[in-house]
Protein backbone atom coordinates (compact mmCIF):
# COMPACT_ATOMS: atom_id res chain seq x y z
CA UNK A 1 0.00 0.00 0.00
CA UNK A 2 1.31 3.48 -1.11
CA UNK A 3 0.40 6.80 0.73
CA UNK A 4 1.19 9.86 -1.35
CA UNK A 5 3.51 12.16 0.75
CA UNK A 6 3.31 14.80 -1.99
CA UNK A 7 2.23 18.24 0.21
CA UNK A 8 -1.10 19.23 -0.59
CA UNK A 9 -2.21 22.59 -2.42
CA UNK A 10 -3.92 25.25 -0.47
CA UNK A 11 -7.18 26.32 -2.92
CA UNK A 12 -7.66 29.82 -3.78
CA UNK A 13 -9.90 30.70 -0.73
CA UNK A 14 -7.55 29.38 2.08
CA UNK A 15 -4.69 31.39 0.76
CA UNK A 16 -6.92 34.89 0.74
CA UNK A 17 -8.07 33.35 4.27
CA UNK A 18 -4.42 32.57 5.65
CA UNK A 19 -3.10 36.10 3.82
CA UNK A 20 -5.70 38.23 5.49
CA UNK A 21 -5.59 36.71 9.25
CA UNK A 22 -2.16 37.90 8.91
CA UNK A 23 -3.03 41.36 8.40
CA UNK A 24 -5.45 41.22 11.16
CA UNK A 25 -3.35 40.34 13.76
CA UNK A 26 -1.03 43.77 12.55
CA UNK A 27 -4.29 46.37 12.06
CA UNK A 28 -2.40 49.45 12.99
CA UNK A 29 0.66 48.94 11.08
CA UNK A 30 -1.49 47.43 8.14
CA UNK A 31 -3.94 50.52 8.48
CA UNK A 32 -0.76 53.18 8.53
CA UNK A 33 0.72 51.18 5.10
CA UNK A 34 -2.39 51.44 3.36
CA UNK A 35 -2.82 54.71 4.32
CA UNK A 36 0.30 55.76 2.12
CA UNK A 37 -1.27 53.90 -1.20
CA UNK A 38 -4.19 55.55 -0.46
CA UNK A 39 -3.17 58.62 -0.65
CA UNK A 40 -1.34 58.03 -3.70
CA UNK A 41 -4.18 56.71 -5.49
CA UNK A 42 -6.68 59.32 -4.23
CA UNK A 43 -3.96 62.51 -5.56
CA UNK A 44 -3.57 60.57 -9.28
CA UNK A 45 -7.51 60.08 -9.44
CA UNK A 46 -8.62 63.63 -8.35
CA UNK A 47 -6.47 64.89 -10.16
CA UNK A 48 -7.05 62.87 -13.40
CA UNK A 49 -11.28 63.40 -12.50
CA UNK A 50 -10.71 66.77 -11.73
CA UNK A 51 -8.80 67.75 -15.27
CA UNK A 52 -11.76 65.83 -17.17
CA UNK A 53 -14.18 67.42 -15.55
CA UNK A 54 -12.71 71.33 -15.91
CA UNK A 55 -11.82 70.23 -19.39
CA UNK A 56 -15.69 68.78 -20.03
CA UNK A 57 -16.90 71.74 -18.71
CA UNK A 58 -14.49 74.00 -21.07
CA UNK A 59 -15.57 72.21 -23.94
CA UNK A 60 -19.13 72.46 -23.04
CA UNK A 61 -18.81 76.59 -22.67
CA UNK A 62 -16.78 75.87 -26.30
CA UNK A 63 -19.73 74.73 -27.55
CA UNK A 64 -22.23 77.55 -25.76
CA UNK A 65 -20.16 80.19 -27.14
CA UNK A 66 -18.90 78.68 -30.60
CA UNK A 67 -16.16 78.56 -32.02
CA UNK A 68 -16.51 80.46 -35.38
CA UNK A 69 -15.74 83.75 -34.06
CA UNK A 70 -12.55 85.60 -35.70
CA UNK A 71 -11.36 89.28 -34.59
CA UNK A 72 -9.40 91.46 -37.10
CA UNK A 73 -8.01 94.32 -35.70
CA UNK A 74 -5.95 97.76 -37.17
CA UNK A 75 -1.73 97.08 -36.87
CA UNK A 76 0.85 98.78 -38.09
CA UNK A 77 2.14 99.04 -41.69
CA UNK A 78 5.99 98.33 -42.27
CA UNK A 79 6.98 101.54 -41.68
CA UNK A 80 5.15 101.33 -38.20
CA UNK A 81 2.45 103.82 -38.85
CA UNK A 82 -1.22 102.68 -37.05
CA UNK A 83 -3.57 101.53 -40.04
CA UNK A 84 -6.98 102.74 -39.84
CA UNK A 85 -9.61 99.91 -41.04
CA UNK A 86 -11.97 101.36 -43.38
CA UNK A 87 -15.34 102.70 -42.42
CA UNK A 88 -16.82 100.79 -44.52
CA UNK A 89 -15.12 97.62 -43.13
CA UNK A 90 -18.10 95.63 -41.60
CA UNK A 91 -20.22 96.00 -44.86
CA UNK A 92 -16.82 94.54 -46.83
CA UNK A 93 -16.54 91.83 -44.59
CA UNK A 94 -20.64 90.80 -44.98
CA UNK A 95 -19.83 90.77 -48.34
CA UNK A 96 -18.21 87.19 -47.86
CA UNK A 97 -20.41 84.58 -48.72
CA UNK A 98 -20.04 81.95 -45.58
CA UNK A 99 -20.02 85.27 -43.29
CA UNK A 100 -23.47 85.45 -41.18
CA UNK A 101 -22.92 88.53 -39.36
CA UNK A 102 -20.41 91.01 -38.63
CA UNK A 103 -20.14 94.00 -36.14
CA UNK A 104 -17.16 96.59 -34.54
CA UNK A 105 -15.98 98.53 -32.06
CA UNK A 106 -13.55 101.20 -32.26
CA UNK A 107 -11.08 102.60 -29.26
CA UNK A 108 -11.82 106.37 -29.00
CA UNK A 109 -10.36 109.22 -26.26
CA UNK A 110 -12.41 109.93 -23.42
CA UNK A 111 -11.34 110.00 -19.87
CA UNK A 112 -13.87 108.11 -17.46
CA UNK A 113 -14.69 109.14 -13.63
CA UNK A 114 -16.92 108.32 -11.53
CA UNK A 115 -18.27 111.36 -11.17
CA UNK A 116 -16.99 115.14 -12.14
CA UNK A 117 -15.31 116.08 -8.44
CA UNK A 118 -13.05 113.01 -9.16
CA UNK A 119 -10.02 114.42 -10.75
CA UNK A 120 -9.83 113.41 -14.75
CA UNK A 121 -6.31 111.37 -14.05
CA UNK A 122 -8.18 109.09 -11.65
CA UNK A 123 -9.82 106.71 -14.63
CA UNK A 124 -10.05 103.65 -12.20
CA UNK A 125 -8.62 102.07 -15.24
CA UNK A 126 -12.04 102.29 -17.23
CA UNK A 127 -11.57 103.14 -21.16
CA UNK A 128 -13.72 103.87 -23.71
CA UNK A 129 -15.03 102.25 -26.73
CA UNK A 130 -17.79 102.99 -29.63
CA UNK A 131 -19.98 99.78 -30.20
CA UNK A 132 -22.28 98.89 -33.12
CA UNK A 133 -25.70 98.01 -31.78
CA UNK A 134 -25.50 94.48 -32.94
CA UNK A 135 -22.20 93.62 -30.94
CA UNK A 136 -23.81 92.45 -28.11
CA UNK A 137 -25.67 89.72 -30.59
CA UNK A 138 -22.91 88.61 -32.53
CA UNK A 139 -20.59 87.80 -29.43
CA UNK A 140 -23.00 86.22 -26.96
CA UNK A 141 -22.96 88.23 -24.58
CA UNK A 142 -25.22 88.84 -21.77
CA UNK A 143 -26.97 91.84 -19.97
CA UNK A 144 -26.63 91.72 -16.32
CA UNK A 145 -28.74 94.31 -15.34
CA UNK A 146 -30.75 97.03 -17.31
CA UNK A 147 -30.40 96.99 -21.01
CA UNK A 148 -28.43 97.63 -23.94
CA UNK A 149 -28.29 100.40 -26.40
CA UNK A 150 -31.12 100.81 -28.43
CA UNK A 151 -31.38 102.25 -31.87
CA UNK A 152 -32.39 105.82 -29.83
CA UNK A 153 -29.63 105.45 -27.54
CA UNK A 154 -26.87 104.74 -30.07
CA UNK A 155 -27.44 108.34 -30.49
CA UNK A 156 -27.45 109.77 -27.06
CA UNK A 157 -24.85 110.25 -24.19
CA UNK A 158 -26.10 106.71 -22.74
CA UNK A 159 -23.60 103.97 -21.92
CA UNK A 160 -23.44 100.47 -21.18
CA UNK A 161 -20.74 99.16 -18.70
CA UNK A 162 -18.23 95.52 -18.96
CA UNK A 163 -19.02 93.72 -15.59
CA UNK A 164 -15.22 94.48 -14.63
CA UNK A 165 -16.00 98.30 -15.70
CA UNK A 166 -19.16 98.69 -13.53
CA UNK A 167 -17.27 96.96 -10.47
CA UNK A 168 -14.47 99.42 -10.91
CA UNK A 169 -16.71 101.98 -11.16
CA UNK A 170 -18.96 101.40 -8.37
CA UNK A 171 -21.75 101.46 -10.25
CA UNK A 172 -24.57 98.49 -9.53
CA UNK A 173 -27.48 99.32 -11.98
CA UNK A 174 -28.74 101.07 -14.96
CA UNK A 175 -30.14 105.07 -13.43
CA UNK A 176 -26.56 105.90 -12.50
CA UNK A 177 -23.97 108.29 -14.18
CA UNK A 178 -20.24 108.56 -15.23
CA UNK A 179 -18.37 111.36 -16.62
CA UNK A 180 -16.87 110.76 -20.05
CA UNK A 181 -14.42 113.78 -20.43
CA UNK A 182 -16.68 116.46 -19.49
CA UNK A 183 -19.94 114.61 -20.60
CA UNK A 184 -22.04 113.42 -18.10
CA UNK A 185 -23.13 110.37 -19.25
CA UNK A 186 -26.40 107.54 -18.30
CA UNK A 187 -25.71 103.77 -17.52
CA UNK A 188 -27.93 102.06 -19.30
CA UNK A 189 -27.00 98.65 -18.55
CA UNK A 190 -24.08 96.61 -17.21
CA UNK A 191 -23.35 92.87 -19.13
CA UNK A 192 -22.56 90.11 -18.01
CA UNK A 193 -18.42 88.86 -18.55
CA UNK A 194 -18.46 88.06 -21.95
CA UNK A 195 -15.95 85.40 -22.53
CA UNK A 196 -15.03 85.78 -25.88
CA UNK A 197 -14.05 89.03 -25.96
CA UNK A 198 -12.46 89.76 -21.97
CA UNK A 199 -11.54 93.02 -23.22
CA UNK A 200 -14.68 94.47 -23.10
CA UNK A 201 -15.29 93.46 -19.27
CA UNK A 202 -13.13 97.03 -18.79
CA UNK A 203 -14.78 99.35 -21.22
CA UNK A 204 -17.55 101.80 -21.26
CA UNK A 205 -19.50 101.55 -24.35
CA UNK A 206 -21.76 103.99 -26.35
CA UNK A 207 -22.86 103.78 -30.01
CA UNK A 208 -20.97 105.38 -33.32
CA UNK A 209 -22.88 107.92 -33.67
CA UNK A 210 -23.04 109.17 -30.10
CA UNK A 211 -19.59 108.90 -30.32
CA UNK A 212 -18.89 110.84 -33.25
CA UNK A 213 -21.19 113.40 -32.08
CA UNK A 214 -19.55 114.03 -28.84
CA UNK A 215 -16.05 112.39 -28.29
CA UNK A 216 -15.05 113.51 -31.97
CA UNK A 217 -14.87 109.51 -33.34
CA UNK A 218 -13.98 109.52 -36.78
CA UNK A 219 -16.02 106.75 -37.88
CA UNK A 220 -13.02 104.14 -38.53
CA UNK A 221 -13.13 100.59 -36.25
CA UNK A 222 -10.57 99.37 -34.62
CA UNK A 223 -12.05 96.30 -34.38
CA UNK A 224 -14.35 93.90 -36.84
CA UNK A 225 -16.12 90.69 -35.16
CA UNK A 226 -17.01 88.36 -37.78
CA UNK A 227 -18.82 84.97 -36.91
CA UNK A 228 -19.33 82.31 -40.40
CA UNK A 229 -20.69 78.71 -40.83
CA UNK A 230 -18.50 76.29 -38.58
CA UNK A 231 -17.03 74.67 -41.46
CA UNK A 232 -16.00 77.83 -43.52
CA UNK A 233 -13.93 79.49 -40.46
CA UNK A 234 -10.34 78.71 -42.06
CA UNK A 235 -11.30 79.70 -45.46
CA UNK A 236 -12.92 82.79 -44.07
CA UNK A 237 -9.76 83.72 -42.13
CA UNK A 238 -7.72 83.71 -45.19
CA UNK A 239 -9.22 85.78 -47.42
CA UNK A 240 -10.81 88.12 -44.03
CA UNK A 241 -7.85 90.68 -43.79
CA UNK A 242 -7.56 91.19 -47.92
CA UNK A 243 -11.35 91.71 -47.65
CA UNK A 244 -11.08 94.73 -44.84
CA UNK A 245 -8.06 96.28 -46.44
CA UNK A 246 -6.83 95.34 -49.90
CA UNK A 247 -3.48 96.16 -50.46
CA UNK A 248 -2.43 96.24 -46.68
CA UNK A 249 -3.77 93.17 -45.40
CA UNK A 250 -0.36 92.39 -43.73
CA UNK A 251 -1.31 95.18 -41.50
CA UNK A 252 -4.51 93.57 -40.16
CA UNK A 253 -4.39 91.15 -37.41
CA UNK A 254 -6.74 87.99 -37.35
CA UNK A 255 -7.33 86.34 -34.74
CA UNK A 256 -9.48 83.41 -33.28
CA UNK A 257 -11.18 84.20 -29.68
CA UNK A 258 -11.85 80.38 -29.02
CA UNK A 259 -8.04 79.38 -29.43
CA UNK A 260 -7.30 81.03 -26.12
CA UNK A 261 -10.01 78.48 -24.30
CA UNK A 262 -8.30 75.48 -26.21
CA UNK A 263 -5.06 76.45 -25.40
CA UNK A 264 -6.46 76.85 -21.54
CA UNK A 265 -7.37 73.17 -22.13
CA UNK A 266 -3.99 72.36 -23.16
CA UNK A 267 -2.56 74.14 -20.30
CA UNK A 268 -4.81 72.35 -18.05
CA UNK A 269 -3.23 68.72 -19.28
CA UNK A 270 0.52 69.70 -18.87
CA UNK A 271 -0.90 70.23 -15.31
CA UNK A 272 -2.23 67.24 -14.61
CA UNK A 273 0.51 65.59 -16.16
CA UNK A 274 2.95 67.04 -13.44
CA UNK A 275 -0.02 66.44 -10.57
CA UNK A 276 0.40 62.38 -11.49
CA UNK A 277 3.72 62.63 -11.34
CA UNK A 278 3.38 63.69 -7.90
CA UNK A 279 0.67 61.25 -7.43
CA UNK A 280 3.31 58.77 -8.57
CA UNK A 281 5.74 59.82 -6.08
CA UNK A 282 3.15 59.48 -2.97
CA UNK A 283 2.37 56.10 -4.68
CA UNK A 284 6.03 55.07 -4.75
CA UNK A 285 6.11 56.61 -1.30
CA UNK A 286 3.58 54.00 -0.16
CA UNK A 287 4.80 50.77 -2.46
CA UNK A 288 8.32 51.71 -0.07
CA UNK A 289 5.77 51.32 3.23
CA UNK A 290 4.19 48.25 2.37
CA UNK A 291 7.13 46.64 1.81
CA UNK A 292 8.87 47.66 5.17
CA UNK A 293 5.85 46.29 7.04
CA UNK A 294 6.04 43.00 4.97
CA UNK A 295 9.65 42.60 5.97
CA UNK A 296 9.34 43.60 9.32
CA UNK A 297 6.29 41.13 9.48
CA UNK A 298 8.72 38.61 7.79
CA UNK A 299 10.94 38.80 10.77
CA UNK A 300 8.58 39.13 13.71
CA UNK A 301 7.34 35.96 12.16
CA UNK A 302 9.72 33.28 12.04
CA UNK A 303 8.35 30.59 14.81
CA UNK A 304 5.27 31.18 12.41
CA UNK A 305 7.23 30.47 9.04
CA UNK A 306 9.39 27.49 10.61
CA UNK A 307 6.01 26.16 12.29
CA UNK A 308 4.02 26.14 9.27
CA UNK A 309 7.33 24.39 7.16
CA UNK A 310 8.17 21.51 9.53
CA UNK A 311 4.26 20.80 9.45
CA UNK A 312 4.88 20.40 5.51
CA UNK A 313 4.70 23.75 3.99
CA UNK A 314 6.47 24.00 1.04
CA UNK A 315 8.55 27.43 -0.05
CA UNK A 316 5.91 27.76 -3.09
CA UNK A 317 3.53 27.83 0.03
CA UNK A 318 5.16 29.97 2.00
CA UNK A 319 5.75 32.58 -0.80
CA UNK A 320 2.49 32.25 -2.00
CA UNK A 321 1.21 33.63 1.57
CA UNK A 322 3.58 36.76 1.89
CA UNK A 323 2.86 37.46 -1.44
CA UNK A 324 -0.58 37.26 -0.93
CA UNK A 325 -0.60 40.00 2.29
CA UNK A 326 1.01 41.91 0.43
CA UNK A 327 -1.61 42.01 -2.22
CA UNK A 328 -4.54 42.35 0.17
CA UNK A 329 -2.56 45.47 1.87
CA UNK A 330 -1.94 47.24 -1.54
CA UNK A 331 -5.61 46.63 -2.90
CA UNK A 332 -6.73 47.63 0.30
CA UNK A 333 -5.25 51.01 -0.15
CA UNK A 334 -5.90 51.14 -3.32
CA UNK A 335 -9.87 50.87 -3.14
CA UNK A 336 -9.81 53.02 0.04
CA UNK A 337 -7.77 55.39 -2.13
CA UNK A 338 -9.88 55.14 -5.32
CA UNK A 339 -13.04 56.14 -3.15
CA UNK A 340 -11.17 59.06 -1.59
CA UNK A 341 -10.43 60.32 -4.88
CA UNK A 342 -14.08 59.82 -6.90
CA UNK A 343 -15.41 61.33 -3.80
CA UNK A 344 -13.29 64.66 -3.85
CA UNK A 345 -13.83 64.92 -7.40
CA UNK A 346 -17.63 64.84 -6.87
CA UNK A 347 -17.22 67.24 -3.48
CA UNK A 348 -14.89 69.99 -5.96
CA UNK A 349 -16.96 69.45 -9.13
CA UNK A 350 -19.80 70.37 -7.27
CA UNK A 351 -18.81 73.50 -5.39
CA UNK A 352 -17.39 74.76 -9.06
CA UNK A 353 -20.48 74.04 -10.61
CA UNK A 354 -18.98 71.56 -12.76
CA UNK A 355 -20.22 67.79 -14.66
CA UNK A 356 -18.51 65.63 -12.58
CA UNK A 357 -16.23 63.22 -14.65
CA UNK A 358 -14.54 60.20 -13.24
CA UNK A 359 -12.89 58.39 -16.60
CA UNK A 360 -12.81 54.69 -15.58
CA UNK A 361 -9.51 53.84 -16.70
CA UNK A 362 -8.73 56.10 -13.62
CA UNK A 363 -10.00 53.79 -11.40
CA UNK A 364 -8.98 50.59 -13.03
CA UNK A 365 -6.01 51.91 -13.61
CA UNK A 366 -5.46 52.96 -10.03
CA UNK A 367 -6.33 49.20 -8.78
CA UNK A 368 -3.70 47.51 -11.37
CA UNK A 369 -0.73 50.34 -9.75
CA UNK A 370 -2.13 49.00 -6.85
CA UNK A 371 -1.59 45.46 -7.50
CA UNK A 372 1.54 45.82 -8.89
CA UNK A 373 2.88 47.71 -6.03
CA UNK A 374 1.86 44.73 -3.85
CA UNK A 375 3.74 42.26 -6.13
CA UNK A 376 6.68 44.58 -6.06
CA UNK A 377 6.73 45.21 -2.67
CA UNK A 378 5.71 41.58 -1.40
CA UNK A 379 8.01 39.60 -3.56
CA UNK A 380 11.46 40.08 -1.73
CA UNK A 381 9.78 39.88 1.46
CA UNK A 382 7.86 36.46 0.25
CA UNK A 383 11.39 34.97 -0.95
CA UNK A 384 13.18 35.62 2.31
CA UNK A 385 10.29 34.38 4.37
CA UNK A 386 10.47 30.99 1.97
CA UNK A 387 14.48 30.62 2.46
CA UNK A 388 13.82 30.59 6.54
CA UNK A 389 14.77 27.23 7.40
CA UNK A 390 12.47 25.44 10.03
CA UNK A 391 15.15 24.44 12.27
CA UNK A 392 16.83 27.78 12.48
CA UNK A 393 13.27 29.23 13.39
CA UNK A 394 11.72 26.87 15.78
CA UNK A 395 15.11 26.89 17.71
CA UNK A 396 14.55 30.78 18.48
CA UNK A 397 11.18 29.65 20.37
Amino acid sequence: MTHDLRPARLSSRDILRVGAVGLRARRARVVLSALGIALGIATMVAVVGLSESSRADLMARLDRLGTNLLTAEAGKDPTGRPVKLPKNAVAMVERIGPVQRATASADIDARIRRSDVVPEERTAGVTAQAVRGDLLAALGGEVAAGGWLTPAGERLPTTVLGAVAARRLGITGPGETIMMNDTRVAVVGILDPIELAPGLDRVAMVGFPAAERYFGFDGHPTTVFERSTDDSVMDVRAVLARSISPGDEAAIKISRPSDALAAKAATDEGLTTLMLGLGAVALLVGGVGVANTMVVSVLERRQEIGLRRSLGATRGAIRLQFLTESLLLSALGGATGALLGAAATYGFARVQGWTAVVPPWSLAGGLGATLLIGVTAGLYPAIRASRVHPTVALNSI
